[in-house]
């Protein structure tokens, strides 16, 4: 890896290194047909990410209605809520287009194949940053539109243009912007902020550093040859193992804060404590694999990884049912 490849921002240099011309420039020319073209502007959205944002943002619209909310809400709720993760995550691809390029994970992305350029991807995220924003303050309420735009603009400037390349507690802090889903649901049936969703947004600050960093685990190599400071890069596997337990306790006592404090009852408690029990019994099996990494034994981080979002969907599918227990 030669120093200006592991150094963010050396676009040029880097593409020239690897023998590569820049994100968009010769392979973005020539005929590129309507449907491909559809799919990769859908695919600067990054949809499956954008599902999980969903999951916790309509279980949330259940627990504040205490039952079913309105329907069309919930449509406009979602709906705005693509349009500004789509947005959010299509700006990041134009920030991070340098890098990506040379990433094995991320060298199918549309800005990377030229299949999108630059100055489109730009444009493309900025309008649906505007039109999420008007959409929820015009058709949901204003509060929720603000949220929104926070999230959008925490995510691309605090997270992308800030953080990530400068500190391993990039995903932590970053990781806001993906909490902000539920205060978003919350605040579209009540117009309003409570404990409930706070609890809810902390239940996602603490999962996210133990939902990433397996990832990270699994491709440091990527992150490392482009000069991203991701925890595992830095940091040993079993010091990494350390942090995901830590955080992993953390989450599932505050994911029990909602009970006592009267917005739940007995059907999320148990699944709550199943799920979370599941989640530390994976937790800590990751950390003593990671002690005994050395001696030959295998990783398997990924299986983390895939119970966490199999957590999250648990976790609030108990949310959008138990009202209806109680």
């Amino acid at each position: 890896m030669t120093a200006v490849e592991s150094r963010p921002g050396g676009t040029t240099q880097a593409y020239k290194a690897l023998g590569k011309g820049a994100p968009g420039a010769s392979r973005s020319s020539g005929h590129r047909p309507f449907g491909a073209r559809v799919k990769a502007f859908v695919a600067l959205t990054k949809p499956r990410i954008i599902e999980l944002l969903l999951i916790t943002t309509v279980p949330v619209m259940f627990l504040a209605q205490q039952g079913v909310p309105d329907l069309k809400l919930v449509l406009l709720t979602c709906f705005g809520g693509y349009l500004s993760a789509g947005g959010a995550n299509a700006l990041n691809m134009y920030i991070d287009r340098d890098i990506d390029a040379l990433m094995d994970r991320t060298a199918q992305r549309p800005l990377v194949t030229g299949m999108v350029s630059p100055r489109e991807c730009l444009a493309f995220g900025i309008t649906l940053a505007v039109v999420a924003t008007l959409l929820f303050g015009l058709t949901v309420n204003w509060l929720s539109a603000w949220l929104s735009l926070g999230a959008l603009l925490f995510y691309v400037v605090v997270y992308t243009m800030i953080l990530k390349r400068r500190t391993s507690q990039n995903i932590v802090w970053g990781g806001i912007a993906g909490c902000m889903p539920v205060l978003i649901g919350w605040s579209a049936v009540t117009d309003s902020v409570s404990w409930a969703p706070v609890v809810l947004f902390l239940v996602m600050f603490f999962w996210t550093p133990p939902h990433y960093w397996p990832l990270s685990m699994k491709v440091k190599d990527d992150y490392a040859r482009v000069g991203v400071p991701m925890l595992p890069v830095i940091a040993s596997n079993k010091a990494v193992a350390k942090q995901i337990v830590i955080y992993s306790w953390v989450m599932v006592l505050v994911s029990l804060l909602l009970t006592p404090l009267g917005y739940t009852g007995w059907f999320y408690t148990t699944v709550a404590l199943a799920a979370g029990g599941w989640w530390l019994w994976e937790a800590h099996a990751l950390h003593n694999r990671a002690k005994s990494e050395r001696t030959g034994g295998k990783l398997k981080e990924m299986r983390l990884f895939h119970w966490s979002i199999t957590y999250v969907s648990l976790l609030f599918v108990a949310v959008a049912v138990d009202p209806f227990l109680r």
